[in-house]
């Protein structure tokens, strides 16, 4: 048998290739009359493949893949001057869905150096549209939701707030008043912590708003004068998680209530100051106050509920507590160092 010339076995093996070929190819002549159609294109695209072959890609069908935009790109392809690549176009198919494709295009040496030749590949993305669409739908209604539930869930904590502080008004022990104050304190500044996330991107939270939204929510509450008391904030541009960011919030909020209790008795002027650093995994939180320092000894008082809430929530964030002589006033100073030790005990009362 007569050995084939070497241009006709070239274009036989093209042949070959895109009629086999598992995915929607198209092989046409430089008019853009179909060489070559493969099986999956006619079984994606419910073509007739007895009716494919010598026809102009816009004939195929019903006619739908007359894309005057395709077209012209094809031209340009095979002129050299462009190519095909990732283009979407939308199959429009009367009584049938339409389909989102992914074409791609290339000129194809069949051995005839003479004629251009074009291998027009097509992927159907319809499906992965529509799921990339409703996953996108998901995650938008579910943002939506949370939002809705954060404010939901700040304003019931202003109601229970206002709550406590009329209960506080009509009882007549003083010591149930405090526990009742401090109680509408600590549930503000859970609202306030409810309001930063609620416009904060994806649930992160930015320190600084928080911190100043907070010690501002806590400096309305207690602060009577605010000539006489003030909170300053400090804070880096540190964006946290939500879960340590409450944490945080509920230690400076015990810290800072603990402060105004203690720290001013007789109407003294004075400066609760915030600061917060951090640095890849390491972090410093320190709330100093220019009051009247320290109790020690036996005047110290006996350590009460902020003090084990804050304990607690140092010891689950792995960090450290430590007390210093401000000179005047005292420093509480929470760190976390990366291997470093274990938490000590707060000893001022809060």
């Amino acid at each position: 048998m007569p050995r084939l010339p070497i241009v006709h076995y070239e274009a036989a093996s093209t042949l070959a290739v895109v009629v086999s070929s598992n995915e929607p190819l198209l092989f046409l002549s430089e008019d853009q009359r179909v060489i070559a159609a493969s099986a999956s294109f006619c079984r994606a695209f419910e073509v007739d493949p007895s009716t494919v072959t010598g026809r102009p890609l816009g004939e195929i069908g019903d006619g739908e893949w007359d894309m005057p935009r395709l077209a012209s790109l094809l031209r340009a392809t095979a002129s050299g001057s462009a190519r095909i690549e990732a283009y979407e176009i939308d199959l429009v198919r009367p009584s049938r869905k339409t389909r989102n494709l992914v074409v791609n295009a290339r000129t194809l040496d069949d051995g005839d150096m003479d004629r251009i030749r074009l291998l027009l590949a097509i992927t159907d993305v319809t499906d992965a549209r529509a799921e990339t669409r409703l996953k996108d739908d998901l995650i938008r209604d579910k943002a939506i939701l949370l939002q809705e539930v954060q404010h939901r869930v700040a304003n019931s904590l202003q109601i229970i707030a206002s709550v406590l502080m009329q209960s506080a008004r009509r009882v007549q022990s003083v010591e149930a008043r405090g526990h009742l104050h401090n109680a509408h304190h600590r549930v503000m500044s859970i609202a306030a912590l409810q309001r930063q996330l609620s416009t904060s991107s994806g649930g992160r939270v930015e320190l600084r708003a928080y911190f100043t939204q907070l010690c501002q929510s806590l400096g309305a509450s207690m602060i009577s004068d605010p000539n006489r008391l003030s909170i300053a904030v400090k804070v880096d541009d540190s964006v946290v998680e939500p879960d340590f960011s409450v944490s945080l919030g509920l230690i400076v909020t015990e810290l800072v209530i603990n402060a105004l209790k203690h720290a001013f008795p007789d109407d003294r002027i004075g400066t609760i100051a915030i600061d917060y650093r951090s640095s890849g995994e390491d972090w410093t939180l320190s709330i100093t106050d220019d009051g009247i320092g320290m109790p020690m000894g036996t005047d110290a008082p006996k350590a009460g509920l902020g003090t084990g809430i804050v304990e607690a929530l140092v010891r689950n964030l792995n960090g450290d507590i430590r007390l210093n002589d401000a000179g005047p006033g005292t420093a509480v100073t929470i760190s976390h160092r990366e291997g470093s030790g274990l938490p000590t005990d707060v000893s001022r009362a809060a």
